[in-house]
């Protein structure tokens, strides 16, 4: 069953409208270690763009930057719509806090998505389904908690003494905690969901924090209404890690095999 709403990811990414200053606040529930998660404040950042008037279009990518640390409570989002033509919209979110130096810097498309040629190229992940699939019960930081994380590969080996090559490839079922119908705020928070990718491949915690995160979304409204889920299959792997600094990929499929859209980031560690 579904909960009813408001849920808590809902609550977390509430925004109160003005004319081109929005406000926010952090969320207890989807807090990590030393700030907000930030997939829930992209999510955030996306739901003011959503709920704008001037919004034409589904979202069709997101990047945010995280630029300094986000303390716990209030903030606001400065929204401006760049440029907007007969297909896309191009907008700028800025959040700041106090009146401070901005936080974090979003820009993001929009665009009228109309029936064209179709191909899907990458393939859908071979998976165990999901009722056969154990939830992840090693939970830390509070917004892990939101998370139903069932790991078909790559479950992080923390503490492991294994010698073998490090490995940050991991392939997993995500959905909410409490069930929640999967839509473009779900698919912008669940692309960050992913754990440290140096996390996995040092097989240990260490001080880690996304720089940049980059979203693209493959399927709109219309779409995420069609296939009615409430749960992602989702695979993440790394390419390098060299001087502080290491990226990560992702895709997010619908059970059905759909492919809903696929994230890119570049992380700060210390290791």
């Amino acid at each position: 069953m579904l909960t009813k709403t408001p849920h808590l990811f809902d609550d977390a990414t509430q925004v109160t409208a003005g004319d081109s200053r929005w406000q926010g606040k952090t969320s207890e529930d989807y807090w990590a270690f030393v700030g907000p998660f930030g997939g829930c404040t992209a999510a955030t950042i996306l739901r003011a763009l959503m709920d704008h008037p001037q919004r034409s279009g589904d979202p069709l990518s997101l990047t945010v930057n995280f630029c300094a640390p986000v303390a716990q409570g209030a903030f606001d989002l400065d929204v401006r719509l760049v440029k907007a033509n007969r297909s896309t919209q191009h907008w700028c979110v800025e959040m700041t806090q106090g009146g401070g130096e901005v936080a974090t810097l979003a820009t993001a498309v929009f665009a009228e998505r109309r029936p064209s040629w179709s191909h899907a190229q990458a393939p859908f992940p071979s998976s165990k389904p999901y009722e056969q699939t154990l939830p992840y019960g090693k939970v830390a930081a509070p917004w892990v908690k939101q998370y139903d994380f069932r790991f078909v590969e790559g479950e992080p080996g923390w503490g492991s003494t294994s010698s073998a090559e490090p490995n940050s490839f991991s392939k997993l079922w995500i959905g909410d905690r409490v069930p929640r119908k999967i839509d473009a705020l779900s698919l912008m928070s669940m692309s960050d969901a992913f754990f440290g990718r140096i996390f996995h491949a040092r097989r240990e915690l260490v001080p880690f924090g996304t720089v940049s995160i980059t979203t693209y979304f493959h399927a709109d409204a219309a779409d995420l209404a069609a296939e009615d889920i409430t749960r992602v299959l989702a695979v993440a792997d790394a390419k390098i890690f060299h001087k502080s600094y290491g990226d990560q990929n992702g895709e997010l499929w619908s059970p059905n095999g759909r492919l809903l859209a696929t994230t890119t980031q570049i992380a700060y560690f210390k290791a």
